[in-house]
């Protein structure tokens, strides 16, 4: 693709990649529709020489070339150049994405990937800021600006997690304020600015000029000190042993932000401060994170590291699995996906225990809802986005199925404690950002937590450190580690090597005491406990299905005949169930049965039976989970089969009245369950209709709103085609405007024919010799009448036409003005010959001038050849003009022989006379001519001559001679 640019001294070709990050800021700007002016308007007011590139990422019509550089280029002068793959990018320079193009940049180098995939939602924008963040880290700035939709929001928060600066278009001002007020809501923006604004911010807060050193001095390490201690007990997480550089440059940009330089000063301002001190905390929380984050390492995952886990486990297995620092939930809801996928495809039946769990309060919020942006369609695979998401009015949410799957928690990892008895524990992108004390802390932690052969996954830039005795690798590459069975974590958890508490300066003991801490001693007395003294008891959900059993509940229920089931009410045994379900029913209004004594059959003898049912109010549970808990009230064993004849009369009857009507209750009352049943199948059969059409719904939502992307996608490129073809249209009116004013003004007569030899236009001087109007304008030129006496330009015309040759000659109009015609070919930009053009220009003062001098010239010439004496006419360079008869009488010569030659040449050079050469080269020159000047000469033809000259030079108004006239007198011999 061709390549503009209006500076030649800028080079626009591609070039191998430089090896590191440039050393001057990369701006990587987004817009879509409405998008060019505000692209104008912020080169409008960014200097020439600001020392930063500048990159253009903007929805173009993929079957269209794009108008922005040659628009552009007329409002910098900066270069505005289309990218070419691989080509470099150079400060106070200006690159724009060609169309149907993805853009990329490793290493300061430009790279361009043709798009493929059908017109719809493309995340063009958050594609290079994405990379931008990657390559160039703190160097990297972000602009969005007018646009629909919500590309470039994920892009903004790459660059702001890499420590670069990003600016958002006051929404307020901006033609589309969608893509704005994404970024905006998305908490993206460092800087909320009308666009004219934002070159100047740029300045002030890029990276253009040389980034201060770290603070060295006593003043500002005690300024940290202070700002780490303010955010200790304000929030209560300790960032002191965090890595300084990352914690320091967070500081810097909060501190830029209030053009605050002095870290004591900014101590200050933030105590006085509270709520920036929360702000400083949320630039402190790191959440970089993106569905399946290294492809290959979760294809790894799948493929070799789950069969290993699954290995030899039974079905029902209950799978563990702990994300530490999941900050939005994408990588805790991508292992749940794996997990489906790998149960469906390997046929194994087991359970999930998902905990997820992050610092960042905001970040765990996102996670529970599981909403997400449309960008997270370039990192997730279409099939898995038709299986696992639906779609949303801002992008797309995790459905429920999966979301119930993860529990989500806020969590310090350093100082709470962990979760255990793991089988994965994923921990990627967290400790790259703490300081070797608290990484070496950590692994012990993370073994501690797993199982003896769970797996530990860590991000490629981290690993274990040293402790080597602790894990075994699975994969070097992707950092899988399979924990060995060992007691050193299980030490150090006990002997102070990891301490979980409220506390945040964590020391080593001198010596190996135990030094458990009480949460550990409430957490083991809870346990012994539990296993001691708690009576059987199951959690279910509102519909009495089991989710979880302790202690032996054999003797309460028991598996029902049919089809399988984990319904506590169907497992019941008899005597239990119709008191059961009435308590569970209670239960959903919020009503407890605590303490109801029934008496079950066990085979061929009754138990006396007491039972508790309360609703659970937990963290996450929202009331949503029961507790049944079961004990025996008295221990006897009542026979069936007692003897009937110890008993009165009145008690055999009373027993018998009592078991008729018990036989006719649990009749009625089984009668009653039927019919319930029926029912709820009906409604069963009637929900899965519902369902099925409402899934048939759900589905034409989803493909009406796949259109309504593309239609909105093509409606912002067209959009900025519009606007690129306005600007094109303002230019060529403007040109218009000239041609029409140089037509107007012109004195020259044009028409312009085309290859039919009609008229497409005049100028108004050509009303003189054709009689023309405006209404003529596509006409046949042969069917107006012309002024021209006795002509016919057409054949000319067409000769031209044909033969591409110009022509040029004189006609006269019947007013008698004379014009000088010339026809020559209409030729296009791109060369092709569309008509001809004709030109009069009106030469009649001209020919009156010619003629007025060829009649003074006559007169001249009648007046010398009426003189006896030669006369010869010269001009300034001696060459000879004309001469009088008498001169070729007088020296036997001819016009032919005279008229053009040097003076001094003529007759043989009988005139090269010294005294002739002083007379004319020396003193002429200098005075206005002479009389009377004496010659003697032998001439071959005459033999000795005596002569009289006379000469007269002629000057112009500016002095220069133009003629000299001599004159020759021959002088008898004395």
């Amino acid at each position: 693709m061709a390549t503009r640019s209006a500076h030649t001294n800028v080079s626009v070709k591609p070039g191998p990649a430089v090896a590191a990050a440039t050393d001057f800021p990369i701006v990587g700007i987004g817009a879509s529709a409405g998008g060019l002016d505000a692209f104008e308007q912020f080169f409008r007011n960014m200097p020439t020489d600001s020392g930063m590139a500048f990159v253009l990422v903007s929805h173009l019509d993929p079957d269209h070339d794009s108008l922005l550089t040659e628009i552009l280029q007329r409002t910098t002068s900066m270069p505005v150049v289309q990218v070419v793959d691989q080509m470099r990018v150079e400060p106070n320079c200006v690159y724009a994405i060609p169309p149907n193009h993805d853009l990329n940049i490793f290493h300061g180098a430009l790279q361009l990937t043709a798009r493929d995939t059908p017109s719809g939602t493309r995340m063009v924008i958050d594609t290079f800021l994405r990379a931008l963040a990657e390559d160039q880290g703190s160097k990297a700035i972000g602009i969005i600006l007018s646009g629909t939709g919500g590309d470039g929001t994920q892009g903004l928060h790459a660059i702001r997690a890499a420590g670069g600066i990003t600016l958002v278009q006051e929404p307020s001002t901006a033609k589309y304020d969608g893509m704005p007020s994404s970024a905006i809501q998305a908490g993206n923006a460092m800087f909320v600015l009308p666009v004219e604004q934002m070159p100047a911010q740029l300045l002030n807060r890029s990276s253009v000029h040389p980034q201060k050193e770290p603070p060295a001095s006593e003043n500002q390490s005690s300024g940290l000190n202070r700002i780490l201690m303010l955010l200790r007990s304000t929030t209560g997480h300790d960032f002191a042993q965090y890595k300084q550089s990352t914690i320091g440059r967070r500081i810097e940009r909060r501190m830029a932000m209030h053009n605050i330089e002095d870290m004591e000063i900014y101590a200050r301002y933030a105590k006085e401060h509270p709520a920036e001190v929360q702000l400083l905390f949320k630039e402190l929380l790191i959440n970089v994170t993106s569905f399946f984050r290294d492809a290959e390492a979760f294809a790894i995952l799948k493929q070799d590291i789950l069969p290993l886990l699954f290995e030899g486990k039974p079905e029902g297995y209950v799978f563990r699995v702990w994300v530490a620092g999941c900050a939005s939930g994408e990588e805790a809801y991508s292992i749940a996906m794996l997990l489906r996928e790998y149960g469906s495809e390997s046929g194994k039946q087991f359970k999930v225990q998902l905990y997820s769990t992050d610092l960042d309060e905001d970040a765990i919020a996102v996670a529970r809802a599981g909403i997400y942006p449309a960008a997270i369609a370039q990192d997730i695979a279409p099939e898995r986005l038709q299986r696992f998401f639906d779609k949303h009015e801002v992008g797309y949410r995790v459905k429920k199925e999966l979301r119930e799957m993860v529990v989500f928690a806020i969590q310090n990892v350093i100082k709470d404690p962990p979760f255990t008895k793991l089988d994965l524990l994923c921990c990627r992108n967290l400790m790259i950002y703490l300081g070797p004390e608290l990484q070496h802390r950590l692994i012990p932690t993370f073994h501690y937590s797993l199982k003896s052969g769970g797996v530990l996954f860590l991000s490629p830039s981290e690993s274990i450190g040293n402790h080597p005795e602790l894990f075994t690798p699975l994969n070097r590459k992707w950092k899988f580690y399979r924990a060995t069975h060992s007691l050193t974590s299980t030490r150090a958890v006990m002997y102070g090597g990891v301490v979980w508490s409220g506390g945040t300066h964590l020391k080593e003991p001198a010596a190996m005491t135990p030094q458990i801490k009480e949460i550990n001693f409430a957490e083991l007395t809870k346990r012994a406990l539990l296993q001691s003294f708690a009576p059987a008891s199951v959690v279910t959900d509102l519909q009495g299905n089991i989710l979880f059993v302790h202690g032996d509940t054999g003797k309460y229920l028991r598996p029902a005949p049919g089809h399988a089931t984990l319904n506590v009410i169907e497992m019941a045994r008899d005597g239990l169930q119709l008191e059961l379900r009435t308590a569970i029913d209670k239960a959903k209004l919020g009503e407890p049965t605590l303490s109801k004594e029934v008496a079950i059959k066990d085979h061929e003898d009754f138990l006396s039976v007491s039972f508790t049912l309360r609703p659970l109010h937990e963290a996450n549970t929202e009331g949503q989970l029961l507790l049944l808990s079961f004990q025996d009230v008295a221990h006897s064993v009542v026979s069936n089969s007692r003897s009937k004849s110890a008993q009165a009369s009145r008690e055999k009857r009373r027993i018998d009245e009592l078991e008729r009507e018990l036989a006719y209750a649990k009749e009625s009352q089984q009668t009653y369950i039927e019919e319930v049943q029926a029912t709820s199948e009906e409604f069963q059969s009637a929900n899965e209709e519902l369902q099925s059409t409402n899934e048939e719904l759900q589905s034409t939502n989803e493909e009406l709103e796949t259109s309504q992307e593309e239609l909105q996608s093509v409606n912002e490129e067209l959009i900025t085609v519009n606007a690129e073809l306005q600007g094109k249209i303002e230019l060529l009116t403007r040109y218009q405007n000239d041609m029409k004013n140089l037509l107007d003004c012109t004195s020259i007569a044009t028409i312009f024919l085309d290859q039919h030899l009609n008229i497409q236009r005049y100028t108004r001087e050509a009303t003189k010799v054709y009689r023309l109007v405006a209404s003529d304008q596509g006409r046949a030129l042969g069917d107006i009448r012309s002024n021209i006496v006795a002509d016919d330009l057409l054949p000319d015309a067409q000769a031209v036409l044909d033969s591409l040759i110009p022509r040029e000659r004189e006609v006269r109009i019947t007013t008698g003005e004379t014009y000088l015609l010339r026809i020559q070919p209409y030729r296009t930009l791109d060369n092709v010959i569309a008509g001809v053009v004709l030109t009069l220009t009106d030469i009649t003062q001209r020919i009156l001038a010619e003629a007025t001098a060829e009649a003074a010239r006559k007169l001249a010439e009648g007046i010398v050849n009426t003189v006896r004496e030669p006369l010869i006419v010269l001009d300034a360079a001696l060459h000879v003009v004309s001469a009088s008869d008498s001169f070729y009488c007088c020296f036997n010569t001819t016009p032919e022989e005279t008229v053009g030659k040097l003076i001094y040449e003529l007759g043989n050079h009988q005139w090269d006379i010294p005294t002739l050469r002083s007379l004319l080269e020396h003193i002429l020159p200098n005075n206005p001519g002479f009389e009377g000047f004496l010659v003697e000469h032998d001439f071959p033809e005459i033999g000795h001559c005596r002569m009289m000259l006379n000469a007269r030079r002629i000057v112009s108004e500016h002095g220069e001679t133009q003629r000299i006239l001599l004159a020759m007198e021959r002088v008898p011999n004395s």
